[in-house]
């Protein structure tokens, strides 16, 4: 669950944006998309991604500590591994209204400059319902399906000094077992962020670029004000770059989403999400969150203007 609140309530939150951060991107805004360091490299493939989405719902609803996660981790960690991709399992407890909750955030890691971290992010899980069988294909279906995407595709690309380190997320406990609240939600970012704090790496992440919901047929990404201002900018430019001037919705709103605990430590974060999901946003969260309603066009939409970034922040 994402908790919305709008634009003009969150105005203090964008304080800590920095004008150097603005500095830093705007100077980057001349890159080419897709050409990481000087390269060219494929795209992403929608029909590709639209496979993992598939066999994610195949597993069923995919609580957090359920054994249908658990299958799900499984075949996660086995694609990775045909990328040529070590996964960490980052197994720790959660401590929910419902008593413990055993999670695990799992971590592929692609070799570059460590200081000049890129943290591509998303979901795995899907919220627990007892009275509809919830399978969640856009929610968490399409980002597992999409990082899962762009870790074949940028595992593949030829190294070069300089570039950084990019770590491919797959966050355990986005959704709240309860109500949604503050120590109710985001339990694997929330997670990580605290120990990149205490092991003193999150200056080493110059950007940290979530996704979440974005398989819907209709897709209108979120002018998403909890993002970093600059980041914000850069992806809108980029899909204009791309030929989607019109892929954000031009009505700004703030949504809590995995980012959240990263802003909160200064990170400079992006938050890829359509919320409106379905008509009314009927879909959401119900049993008509379906594979139907998923499109690999979208997938790869939002896929190629996750390299795009990439490709100028690397530069």
């Amino acid at each position: 669950m994402h908790y919305p609140f709008f634009s003009g309530l969150l105005r203090a939150r964008r304080a800590w944006r920095s004008g150097a951060v603005a500095l830093l991107l705007a100077a980057l805004c001349g890159a080419t998309p897709l050409a990481l360091a000087g390269q060219t490299t494929a795209g992403v493939d929608g029909n590709r991604a639209m496979a993992h989405a598939r066999k994610a719902v195949s597993f069923g609803p995919r609580p957090s500590g359920s054994p249908a996660l658990e299958s799900l981790r499984h075949y996660i960690a086995g694609e990775l591994g045909k990328d040529g991709l070590t996964v960490e399992r980052q197994s720790f407890t959660a401590h929910t209204p419902n008593g413990d909750v055993p999670m695990v955030n799992l971590i592929a890691k692609i070799p570059g400059n460590p200081s000049r971290r890129i943290l591509l992010t998303g979901h795995y899980d899907t919220k627990r319902f007892a009275e509809f069988k919830f399978v969640g294909a856009n929610d968490a279906g399409s980002s597992t399906a999409l990082l899962l995407e762009l870790a074949t595709v940028l595992s593949k690309r030829q190294a070069r000094p300089g570039n950084p380190e990019i770590w491919i997320v797959f966050f355990d406990g986005e959704e709240a077992v309860g109500d949604w609240s503050e120590t109710d939600s985001l339990y694997g970012s929330r997670y990580l962020a605290s120990q990149m704090a205490r092991e003193g790496k999150l200056s080493s992440i110059r950007a940290l670029i979530n996704v979440d919901m974005i398989g819907d047929r209709d897709l209108n990404l979120a002018l998403e004000y909890n993002s970093t201002a600059a980041l914000l900018d850069l992806a809108v430019k980029v899909a204009a770059a791309q030929g989607r001037p019109d892929l954000f919705d031009r009505h700004p709103s703030a949504l809590e989403d995995d980012h959240i605990p990263f802003a909160r430590l200064k990170v400079p974060v992006l938050n890829l999400i359509d919320f409106a999901y379905g008509p009314r946003h009927a879909w959401w969260h119900t049993d008509g969150d379906t594979i139907d309603k998923l499109a690999p066009e979208s997938l790869r939409t939002v896929g190629n203007l996750v390299l795009g970034i990439v490709d100028k922040l690397s530069r």
